[in-house]
């Protein structure tokens, strides 16, 4: 006698196999969990903006919001030049910002000099969207609003997975959640209406 399995018993065995791995791949659903981890990314991100814009303007005798000039209406940086569906109130195209985006200088998308800050730039390099296209990209607007005149900012990232968009588990868009004005972008700033 022969001791070993039939070709009809490796058979039945791999395609339970195969049934399992399918099963486990639709519940953990890796393409959603992706979406959440650049998501957490965002949220991460734009806190860290949020504070180092604080202490900016806490700390610097002077601030400006927009690279040593006051702010205008209708005039946003980002990560990516947008020209529809920009998440401001106040009209305008979001414009990308030129030569190195990611400077801490007051040259990058966030247009605030964060090296002027007495104990140095709590960044060392402004983040960048994990996607960074015309569908997902970070914002920044200043001084349009009421709020502290030249003062007020607002920096906004539009999220992806179902989980942090309206209406999820960990929704951090919708208005009452992130106190803005604007129901599909996460809004982070002192004036979440620019």
């Amino acid at each position: 006698m022969k001791k070993g399995f039939t070709l009809i018993e490796l058979l039945v065995v791999i395609a339970i196999l195969a049934i399992l791995a399918t099963v486990i791949v639709v519940i953990i659903n890796p393409g959603e969990l992706l979406k959440q981890a650049r998501d957490t990314t965002r949220i991460s991100d734009l806190a860290a903006i949020n504070s180092a814009i604080a202490l900016y303007l806490s700390d610097v005798t002077t601030p400006y919001l927009k690279n040593g000039a006051a702010c205008t209406a209708g005039t946003h940086y980002g990560t990516v030049a947008v020209s529809t569906s920009t998440p401001f109130a106040v009209a305008g195209n979001v414009l990308a910002a030129t030569g190195v985006t990611t400077s801490v200088s007051g040259a990058g998308w966030v247009s605030v000099n964060f090296t002027s800050i007495s104990s140095g730039s709590p960044l060392a390099r402004l983040p960048m969207d994990p996607q960074n296209t015309t569908t997902y990209y970070y914002a920044y607007g200043c001084g349009t609003g009421t709020l502290n005149g030249d003062l007020s900012y607002e920096v906004n990232a539009k999220m992806e997975s179902t989980k942090y968009s309206a209406g999820g588990g960990g929704d951090v868009v919708s208005n009452v959640k992130d106190g803005g004005d604007n129901a599909t972008w996460y809004e982070i700033g002192n004036n979440l209406t620019q």
